[in-house]
């Protein structure tokens, strides 16, 4: 048996292939490299959700399908009453998915890959002083979600940051919020239920709860001045440098290059990423100092973190965006273990006492 189930094969997929020795991604064997920057988030749901839907739509027909079902999942934003939005974003955005009827039919899923979408821009626009902002049916997915976040047009530039980031983040193999997500799934419980699992699990700091510890981090050592002495300091209090090491990958995560890529054409942004590369290789020069036996690379959160609050979303919400692309994942390995029809049961060991 092995804890934590490292090197157990738990299930068989068509969706994504994460090659950690070699630093690639693969989603429906389509490298990110192709997808990245590239590719729309109506073209990646399309792409992920393949084969998986009877009632799936021509490949035209995506973006007014998604735009119709944010529009759809609006009206559960009047929930967001004043005790949800003393509590944190996630929660409140998991409580108004809470809200949505469980199916398994391609509606169910739409509305559950717009909810998120929906849900964040009009808690932290409330949460503001500022009414919601209805979605606009008619855009692209991510140039609505920015519209719906500041209450008026991203720049092309903005929007298509976005829509990189969400195709990048939106499946990496059987990652925790992903197993969570076909564990419930194998249940038939529907992919309402799915999804919340998703949202349980990607709530915690060792997966993506991450981006905004990296923020904390950024600011912090942009104040103190001396990034080798800050990375240094933390290390010997023996806390972790987020946004560096990743369970499967031993190499650079290539999310974090996409990324980085998408940060780059945000022009008034300069500043901000000259500090990142600053931080990020005097991070890598003490961890190999420090832990000369593991290789602890740039991960995915680093340069999520960055880019993110470039677009201007808080801190504490970058775990609702990461949700945002990674829903389209969790409904696809939804559905992909429904076919199977197979229960997820593993076996535990009992180390207690004896009777």
């Amino acid at each position: 048996m092995t804890d934590g189930l490292d090197g157990v094969v738990a299930a068989s997929t068509i969706l994504s292939d994460v090659d950690g020795a070699a630093g690639r991604l693969v989603i429906r064997g389509r490298s990110l490299d192709e997808l990245a920057g590239r590719t729309s988030v109506e073209e990646a749901t399309a792409l992920l959700f393949d084969g998986f839907f009877d009632d799936r739509p021509s490949g035209g027909e995506w973006r007014a399908h998604l735009g119709q079902a944010r529009h759809a999942v609006f009206a559960e934003v009047a929930a967001l009453d004043e005790r949800l939005i003393r509590h944190g974003p996630l929660e409140a955005v998991r409580a108004l998915v809470a809200r949505l009827a469980d199916g398994e039919d391609l509606a169910t899923a739409l509305r559950l890959v717009a909810a998120p979408a929906v849900f964040l821009p009009s808690y932290l626009r409330l949460r503001a002083g500022h009414a919601p902002v209805a979605p606009d049916a008619s855009l692209g997915h991510a140039a609505d979600v920015m519209r719906m976040l500041r209450g008026q047009p991203a720049s092309s530039v903005e929007a298509a940051a976005l829509e990189t980031y969400l195709v990048t983040v939106c499946d990496h193999g059987l990652n925790a919020s992903t197993f969570a997500a076909r564990v419930v799934a194998s249940t038939q419980a529907g992919l309402t239920s799915a999804v919340l699992a998703g949202l349980g699990a990607l709530k915690g700091p060792l997966h993506g709860g991450a981006p905004g510890p990296v923020l904390t981090m950024l600011n912090d050592i942009g104040e103190a001045g001396d990034a080798r002495a800050w990375l240094e300091a933390a290390l010997a209090r023996g806390e972790r440098l987020m946004g560096f090491g990743h369970r499967i990958y031993r190499v650079r995560d290539p999310r974090a290059d996409a990324l980085k890529r998408a940060l780059a054409t945000l022009g008034v942004e300069a500043g901000r990423l000259a500090q990142a590369e600053q931080v990020e290789a005097a991070a890598l020069a003490v961890l190999k100092d420090h832990k000369p036996g593991r290789r602890l690379e740039t991960n995915v959160e680093f340069y999520t973190a960055v880019l993110l609050d470039a677009l201007g979303f808080p801190a504490d919400s970058l775990t609702c965006v990461f949700a945002m692309g990674r829903s389209v994942g969790w409904l696809a390995h939804a559905r992909e273990q429904a076919t199977s029809g197979r229960l997820i049961r593993p076996q535990s060991r009992y180390v207690g006492p004896a009777s």
